[in-house]
């Protein structure tokens, strides 16, 4: 009997920077027809493929075909996002009696870490292994953020694994440390359409679950007031399964009427968990592609997309307009450095941040 070939990993080649440093491609693959492609710029998840219910496989994740699409025109598409990944109020926040500030990059607020956050650096590449006895492919990457960039104190050594195995899980985790007090929120900023991205269908068709019974209401430019608030009752309620567009259509709530769609932390059941749990099911009814994320995150920022403009190509030329992906962000919740009621998201020396966020694919019935 012969023994099926484990996940496998492959290094490519994806181009310059213009320092003349090499960007490496990594691809993970596994037997079930599921594949990922992961830059070491912004430590990136440039594609991701998965088999429909007829077998056909798609890429399922907007972004680019080249590394100069991920330079010149930032979208934060599948990249890493750190220091602070979300927005932090005004660009400011103290720690231990200390005021920081940071770039105002977005209306006024500090967000995704800033003008030159961790997606707009060419991360190390540490290890690539083969999935052996394990079944697991992976790829880990490294980025050293020094004392004072972007603001933030201390320096972080920060590490991000991508995985894939033989169950389809596509498992993205996280470690960092410090060697100063300093805030941390990591998140992967990837964008889905189950339908593939070629599809032309949107990606607001897909019906979702979301295992939140509270989302952070917030002001105009995004940052929360710093109440929980109920999602029953609103059109923000995805506790049972829902079309997503007749959610971010529906005009009851102006918290959604502000962006033209959603761009809520959704606050998860359970808070930090030590091992991931379900937190997403998602699932796009005509191809049979499903996703379920799972994670050890307090948050999920679920983001419809609302700023593509429809304006720049990406993958194969074509151009991206809201609603085109939606993108399921687990985080630690927007503006917790302000905020004391949030889940703290402050690191110390001899402490060490982690993170677990699990992408099953799945192909429904």
């Amino acid at each position: 009997m012969t023994q099926a070939i484990a996940a496998t990993a492959t290094t490519e080649d994806f181009g310059s920077l213009a320092d003349g440093s090499k960007v490496q491609a990594i691809v993970l693959k596994n037997n079930k027809g599921v594949s990922a492609r992961v830059i070491s710029y912004g430590a990136t998840l440039q594609a991701l493929h998965a088999p429909d219910r007829k077998g056909d496989i798609a890429d399922i994740t907007i972004g680019y075909d080249d590394l100069k699409g991920y330079v010149d025109t930032p979208q934060y598409l599948g990249v890493t996002v750190g220091r602070y990944a979300n927005r932090i109020a005004k660009g400011k926040f103290t720690l231990d009696g200390k005021e920081y500030t940071l770039a105002t990059n977005n209306n006024g607020n500090h967000l995704h870490g800033g003008l030159k956050g961790w997606d707009k650096v060419n991360w190390t590449v540490k290890s690539v292994k083969d999935g052996g006895a394990a079944g697991e492919a992976s790829v880990t990457f490294t980025y050293i953020s020094p004392d004072g960039e972007e603001g933030y104190p201390g320096k972080v050594i920060a590490e991000v694994t991508y995985s894939l195995n033989e169950n389809n899980d596509l498992t993205v985790s996280y470690k960092a440390t410090t060697d100063k007090p300093t805030v941390v929120n990591l998140t992967n900023h990837a964008l889905f359409n189950l339908a593939g991205i070629e599809s032309g269908r949107s990606a607001l068709e897909a019906k979702l679950q979301l295992e939140a019974d509270g989302y952070l209401p917030t002001d105009e430019t995004a940052i929360p007031y710093g109440n929980i608030a109920p999602v029953a009752g609103t059109p923000f309620d995805f506790t049972s399964p829902a079309i997503i567009n007749d959610r971010v259509r529906d005009a009851r709530d102006p918290q959604i009427l502000i962006g033209l769609g959603i761009d809520h932390n959704y606050v998860l059941r359970g808070g930090v968990t030590k091992e991931p749990r379900l937190a997403v099911t998602l699932t796009d009814e005509a191809s049979g592609r499903g996703m379920k994320i799972l994670t050890t995150e307090p948050g999920i920022q679920m983001y419809t997309g609302n700023f593509l403009d429809g304006k720049i190509p990406g993958k194969n030329g074509r151009v991206t307009r809201m609603g085109d992906a939606v993108a399921f962000e687990a985080q630690h919740f927007p503006d917790s450095p302000n905020q004391p009621s949030f889940p703290s998201t402050r690191l110390d020396p001899g402490q060490t941040y982690t993170q677990t966020t699990v992408h099953h694919i799945f192909v429904a019935e």
